[in-house]
């Protein structure tokens, strides 16, 4: 057991991926004595989701980093500069026993503040391909711990650690008398649940809406479609829409045989040790860096998901992905079944300490 005057600060932002593992370490800090902070930017959505729970949220200030040239480039350089000021302070303050980054744009000044103030770093990278926020970050970091195997090859010019995703383990524990019971649908047909993210996704929910007579005929639908998203009208037998799933995900999973998703890293291993065949519609670079492009290349690759980029959504398509992925059922969750890796959040939080206590 930790004394009761030790502290984490935590950061990470920019995205809803940037932020969640976060969420999940606080109560695991708390449970060992020691206060979570968090140091997030002045309206990001980090400050949003941390807002959320009883932990000091310090404020800094943030520029944007691009891969392009760009007069903002100048400007926001000021911006870092100003948010590494911020955070020094902060450290001084507060003296926390190391910074957990999970990158954004944010992260960076934090990073190079602890640098600085001598504060242990470790950064955790979700991705296959790292962000440019941890690119550079990682420079600076005592130990960057990655969610994929061949990610931690990529960081040169740090301590890297493959260490697998880190998973809630409750998702492993669903009901299927509960799902039932929230959806209201049966076991005589498959159960497909749609999902597009924390804030959904417009053009799969729109195709999902579209499509909904033919796609019922032979599945039963779950679909999470984000807030504010929901379609109040649409009241169809084997059917149910969510404006987003917290403590009951769970149970809807356990009921679902399909998943249709978005690629960000967290949620597809979720699926993965969840057990759940996956129809996956990566994010576009018009839209991205390219990341879940890349997540969904490797999930293919590996036979644990089929892939349907964003603009070859279409009824056909969508129906020969299903249906293979039923004629290759057990083949591909026994694939799944053998994928053994990854950390519950009380794990990392230990690891975090003990590393940190070296």
């Amino acid at each position: 057991m930790v004394s009761e005057n030790k502290k984490v600060m935590l950061t990470g932002g920019g995205t809803v991926g940037h932020v969640m593992l976060n969420k999940l370490l606080i109560p695991e800090f708390q449970k060992q004595n020691i206060e979570p902070h968090y140091i997030g930017s002045k309206k990001g959505i980090e400050k949003d989701i941390i807002s959320e729970l009883d932990i000091p949220y310090h404020e800094i200030s943030s520029g944007k980093l691009r891969r392009y040239l760009s007069f903002e480039n100048l400007k926001d350089i000021f911006k870092v500069l100003k948010g590494v000021t911020d955070a020094k302070k902060i450290l001084k303050r507060e003296q926390p026993l190391f910074v957990f980054s999970k990158g954004g744009f944010v992260s960076v000044p934090v990073v190079l503040a602890a640098a600085a103030k001598d504060v242990p770093v470790y950064i955790h990278e979700s991705d296959l391909t790292p962000g440019l926020a941890n690119r550079i970050a990682s420079k600076f970091a005592t130990k960057v711990f990655s969610t994929f195997e061949a990610t931690a090859e990529q960081f040169t010019d740090a301590k890297a650690e493959y260490l697998g995703p880190v998973i809630r383990p409750d998702l492993m524990e669903g009901n299927k008398d509960e799902g039932y019971a929230l959806t209201g649908f049966n076991s005589d047909k498959p159960v497909v649940i749609v999902m597009g993210g924390s804030l959904g996704a417009k053009k799969i929910n729109d195709f999902v809406h579209e499509h909904i007579d033919v796609l019922t005929e032979k599945y039963q639908l779950i679909h999470l479609t984000g807030k504010g998203n929901m379609k109040q009208k649409i009241q169809k037998a084997g059917y149910k829409q969510f404006e987003f799933a917290g403590d009951e995900l769970a149970d809807l999973l356990a009921i679902s045989d399909i998943v249709l998703s978005r690629s960000g890293s967290n949620a597809i291993f979720e699926l993965l040790l969840a057990k759940k065949p996956m129809i996956l519609i990566p994010l576009g670079l018009d839209q991205s860096r390219g990341d879940q492009i890349q997540n969904a290349k490797h999930f293919k690759k590996e036979g644990y998901a089929e892939v349907l980029k964003e603009e070859d959504l279409n009824l056909e398509n969508l129906q020969e992905k299903l249906e293979f992925i039923e004629e290759n059922y057990s083949d591909i969750t026994s694939k799944m079944t053998q994928f053994k890796h990854g950390f519950n959040p009380a794990e990392l939080a230990d690891k975090l300490i003990g590393e940190a206590s070296v």
